[in-house]
């Protein structure tokens, strides 16, 4: 697809880089068959290439609206239509380009202004863990739609005290270490018992993704230079085999941090050489398969359990099929919905706040095709999903590290 750039973006970066983006789409069409929104809404301004068509207008110099800002608001960016496309079409990267764009001409109503600036300041805030803890005091009085957003609480168990030569970094993250804190106490345990030491930098909370996609790319580029000057003295002095993820939504964003800090002269090397050792908790499964099998033993009665893959497990990071296969071999019965295992729950960072009358519904499609499953449980790699499922579910919803962390035989 050709474009003619209006002149003020002719010799900006993002123009450039949207200009490169838009000469591989060939409008085909195939992305708007595994968009979710378009499947919901049935318009075309509403899926992938609508969208692309969208953002072509502004940067060619037409005036963007607010009827242009919903549409690309109402993207969830779980990036299926880039796992469709033929043409590798890096539409996350074009999405967050036009809404840039967009933002900048587009000015909100004063009620999405504050909540997207409560939502930014607030999720990653300090304050988010005392609020969590009274939010929960009070849950049996909130209304639905906030008691959805407060999980019960959850005795996360004992951090390992063991020392090993193998050690690798988590990332706690802005808000799973108050919401489910048990996710990260269970990556510690299981790779504790496969030999590896689990080291966390206090000073990296948030990778930035929260604010990046909330109209605020600078902010979120200043969390990642966070996040990279607390890794980096160990990663410099080789301490570390890897930097590990189990949000799978920080997982894209760390892995992404060569690319947003390329123009940056001072973190560019060092956000490339953070990007290529941060590994998803799933890809380090199949290596750890032989201790796991030692410390496993059969499980005392089968159990079917349901697995979700995050969009931004299996499409964000290009990672399918491996979890749930690793845990069969370990003797779970781990099985994908049978139909639409490949769309987004809804949920999509803090879509599932800014957007309900979409996330709601995606959510129980979702719930109702693994509920088909009857499962004892349901599996997923992302602390969004797991929470945004459990809302409209009383089956259990948890990490799958979780179900392999109480297998364990002590």
């Amino acid at each position: 697809m050709q474009t003619a750039l209006a002149p003020e973006y002719r010799d900006t970066a993002d123009g450039r880089e949207a200009e490169a983006i838009l000469r591989k789409c060939v409008h085909c069409g195939f992305c708007t068959a595994t968009c979710p929104t378009y499947q919901l809404l049935g318009d075309e301004l509403d899926g992938p290439r609508g969208r692309i068509y969208l953002i072509k207008q502004v940067l060619e110099g037409q005036a963007p609206t607010r009827k242009t800002q919903l549409h690309l608001d109402r993207c969830l960016t779980c990036r299926n239509c880039e796992s469709t496309c033929p043409s590798g079409v890096q539409y996350g990267h074009l999405v967050d380009i036009g809404r840039k764009l967009v933002d900048a001409r587009v000015e909100r109503p004063a009620h999405e202004r504050a909540l997207r600036w409560t939502l930014k300041q607030g999720l990653s805030s300090p304050l988010f863990a005392p609020a969590m803890a009274a939010g929960r005091m009070v849950r049996g009085l909130l209304p639905d739609k906030l008691r959805a957003k407060v999980p019960a609480r959850q005795d996360a168990g004992a951090w390992p005290t063991a020392t090993h030569a193998r050690k690798v970094l988590l990332l706690r993250g802005c808000v799973q270490p108050a919401m489910l804190p048990n996710i990260n106490a269970a990556t510690a345990r299981v790779l504790d018992a496969c030999g590896i030491q689990t080291v966390v930098a206090p000073q990296a909370r948030c990778c930035g993704a929260l604010k990046f996609h909330l109209d605020d790319q600078d902010g979120g580029r200043a969390q990642a230079r966070a996040s990279i000057d607390a890794w980096w003295p160990r990663v410099e002095r080789g301490e570390v085999e890897a930097i590990v993820m189990n949000a799978s939504g920080c997982g894209v964003m760390v892995k992404d941090y060569g690319h947003l800090l390329k123009d940056d002269p001072a973190y560019a090397a060092k956000a490339a050489r953070i990007g290529v050792l941060t590994r998803d908790l799933g890809e380090l499964l199949p290596a750890l398969l032989p201790r796991l099998r030692e410390r496993i033993g059969p499980p005392a009665a089968p159990q079917v359990l349901a697995f979700h893959p995050p969009c931004t497990l299996q499409h964000g990071q290009q990672l399918r099929g491996g979890i749930e296969s690793q845990l069969r071999m370990l003797g779970f019965d781990v099985r994908l919905a049978p139909e639409e295992s490949h769309l987004c729950c809804g949920s999509a960072g803090t879509y599932s706040v800014l957007q309900p009358a979409l996330a709601t519904p995606l959510r129980d499609r979702k719930l109702q095709h693994l509920g088909r499953l009857q499962p004892a449980a349901i599996l997923s790699a992302n602390v969004g999903c797991i929470t945004h499922l459990q809302s409209g579910t009383a089956t259990p919803v948890k990490h799958w590290i979780e179900v392999v962390d109480a297998a364990l035989r002590r």
